[in-house]
């Protein structure tokens, strides 16, 4: 397994974020500065992820084996993405998250663009980001998002009429075969306040089919999500919310 890190929280670079297991590559292109991109932070971003992408690609094609990127907030995933379809992958996504990250521009209340990437891995709105990194849509079926609890309700109603499969990690038992997609129950529907985490469970294998996607995650592919342990503040001050690391899995199909 070969472990990339970005120490990003979006285009902001963290030198002291804490990125574990010991990455054997570190990401650090040289950003255009903030007053060339103008008001956008979409070209700075298209830098550090053709970046992530590149990375990606090499440590793939170099002997195929599993690529862990480990960064500060979830929007690397469209480098990550980027890289594997770069190196002939054609990888679902099994996603690990109390969120729902299926915002939009127009829908989101904050503007947090990590909170966006799942509708971006999906196509929606090319010409922000995934044009200039290549990266080809990932079909809805081919999502799994595992433990989201903490839906807005624009995100609620984009899932309950979308094909992406939802989960719980307690419903995760190895060699068993998916229910059928669940719908949000009305409480889903409620936005809420609490930032539960979702429940801890054994990924160590789930084979099923979401959708037309065949899925096999072991232990090397996708390992437990580590306790989220906050950054140490760097010399640009505290890291802002998403300030962590995330491993992210990716099954190979």
């Amino acid at each position: 397994m070969t472990v990339i890190g970005v120490p990003y929280h979006l285009d902001e670079y963290l030198p002291d974020l804490d990125l574990s297991p010991d990455p054997a590559e570190l990401i650090t292109p040289e950003l255009p500065p903030a007053e060339v991109a103008g008001a956008e932070i979409w070209p700075r971003l298209a830098v550090l992820y053709t970046a992530v992408a590149r990375a990606v690609t090499r440590n793939r094609a170099a002997d195929g084996r599993p690529v862990v990127v480990a960064s500060g907030d979830c929007l690397t995933a469209l480098g990550t993405v980027a890289g594997l379809q770069a190196a002939g992958a054609g990888p679902a996504i099994v996603w690990f998250d109390a969120h729902g990250d299926v915002q939009t521009p127009e829908t989101s209340s904050s503007g947090y663009l990590a909170g966006m990437v799942l509708r971006l891995l999906t196509g929606y709105r090319p010409e922000l980001i995934a044009g200039r990194l290549d990266l080809k849509p990932v079909r809805e079926n081919r999502i799994v998002l595992v433990g989201a609890c903490d839906l807005d309700p624009p995100e609620a109603t984009y899932l309950d009429q979308s094909q992406i499969c939802r989960r719980e990690v307690t419903d995760l038992r190895r060699s068993a075969p998916p229910a059928a997609p669940r719908r949000l129950r009305p409480a889903d529907r409620q936005p809420r306040r609490s930032r539960r985490q979702p429940p801890r469970g054994d990924p160590a294998e789930v084979t099923g089919r979401p959708g037309d996607a065949r899925l096999s995650l072991r232990r090397a592919e996708l390992p437990h999500r580590p306790a989220v342990r906050p950054a140490q503040p760097g010399p640009q001050g505290p890291a802002r919310r998403g300030g962590h690391h995330r491993l992210l899995g990716l099954g190979q199909v």
